[in-house]
């Protein structure tokens, strides 16, 4: 793989519909031993790649690319403002469009091999799989379900990712009270953890056991927005005064240090204890660019903020394969923070300064981070760059034929 520095990047020539082959380095079978020639082979018109797949969204569709060297694999035109989601699967994306969550397949299967994995790739697809939505929201992967979130209705479906492959996968559903932005998450005993408010007001979460009888409230969140998972499975949700956790059966109020502290965007860890969140204070601003972040720690139900000189957006906020809190700044660098000592440790310089967009939906440079590789879009120039965590050396650079909006990634 060609090293490249982002002042070169790999223009495009054309989005090529087949699979582009790419030669995997440095990868042996388990225990020492090589794939036996004679048997069969199940992924024989496949081509093996050394990384799962990247998804980006523009204004009119969606490009898919390898995820290491970011070569263009398929174009797939579609209308509106789509975002996207892993689907909880390692292979496919959950594309909201403005009636439905659709189903994009990656085309990538992984198979574990002892302490690596191998990838196979084949040819990309917009599935005709869709969960029609009113309003699409957000998508949830927890306990081995995907939970969707639809806006307009309140409406909650839930299914296995792993039986995406199998067309359209069996659902379930619940329906709360009443319409809002909100959110949804699965529980490992079957239970669903989803949050209370109106279309003028959120007020908070209620905890649902199998059969759908509350068995946990708190209506001490204003303005609920926002999940993600800690260490030993805790939950946590933001609200405009601090977080709200969910654990063993209770809910934990951690306030902020201000009377509105709003945290409204979370980035947990299996690895970490301790969530990154952003952290807003002006409840009046149009936009607000902050320049400090919250650490919530979860064992301690307490929370500090970090300052970093500089602002950054909703998107910015990703976690390393340690539990390194990672923030894209609109310096340009990513800032990597200690989340245990609660300092800036390091930073990578990836893209040149910029300046974040009244309208969120306008593009603006994204944060994603699969495993090693944080992937970090341009806007302003239609790039991707991955970064490699470990040295903190940009590996490979692509010019896109679109603005990048979103994007995603799946794998192990």
């Amino acid at each position: 793989m060609n090293t490249l520095n982002r002042r070169s990047p790999v223009r495009f020539a054309a989005v090529a519909a087949p699979v582009l082959a790419l030669a995997l380095t440095g990868c042996s079978s388990p225990a020492g031993g090589e794939r036996d020639a004679a048997a069969p082979d199940e992924h024989a018109s496949e081509t093996e790649v050394s990384a799962p797949r990247v998804v980006v969204s523009y204004d009119g569709g969606l490009l898919v690319l390898e995820g290491d060297s970011l070569e263009p694999v398929d174009e797939m035109p579609l209308d509106g403002f789509l975002r996207l989601n892993p689907a909880g699967d390692a292979r496919h994306v959950m594309v909201s469009t403005d009636d439905a969550f659709r189903v994009l397949d990656t085309g990538v299967t992984i198979e574990a091999h002892g302490d690596h994995a191998h990838y196979y790739a084949g040819a990309p697809e917009l599935t005709d799989i869709e969960f029609a939505a009113e309003h699409p929201g957000h998508v949830t992967t927890h306990a081995g379900t995907t939970a969707l979130f639809a806006d307009g209705t309140g409406r909650v479906e839930l299914f296995a990712p792993a039986t995406l492959g199998g067309g359209r996968p069996e659902s379930t559903t619940y329906e709360s009270p009443a319409e809002h932005h909100g959110v949804a998450v699965a529980l490992d005993d079957g239970g669903l953890l989803t949050t209370l408010g109106t279309s003028e007001t959120r007020t908070g979460a209620v905890v649902l056991d199998s059969s759908h009888t509350e068995i946990a409230r708190t209506e001490d969140c204003p303005g609920v927005h926002g999940e993600t998972v800690a260490a030993d499975e805790v939950i946590v949700i933001g609200c405009e005064n601090g977080v709200v956790l969910y654990a063993d059966g209770v809910f934990t109020k951690v306030a902020s240090p201000d009377a509105y502290g709003r945290i409204g965007n979370q980035a947990g860890s299996p690895e970490s204890a301790i969530v990154l969140g952003d952290y807003k204070v002006d409840a009046e601003a149009e936009i607000e660019r902050p320049q400090r972040v919250s650490l919530v720690d979860t064992d301690t139900a307490t929370l500090r903020l970090v300052e970093l000189g500089t602002s950054y957006t909703f998107r910015s906020l990703a976690r390393g394969p340690h539990g390194e809190a990672l923030v894209l700044g609109t310096d340009g660098a990513i800032h990597v923070i200690d989340p245990v000592a609660g300092v800036v440790s390091s930073r990578i310089d990836v893209i040149a300064p910029w300046t974040e967009p009244v309208d969120w939906q306008e593009p603006r440079p994204s944060l994603e981070v699969r495993g090693h590789r944080a992937y970090v879009t341009d806007s302003s120039t239609s790039t991707v760059h991955v970064v490699d965590l470990e040295s903190g050396q940009i590996t490979a650079s692509a010019e896109l034929p679109h603005v990048p909006i979103e994007l995603s990634t799946v794998g192990d």
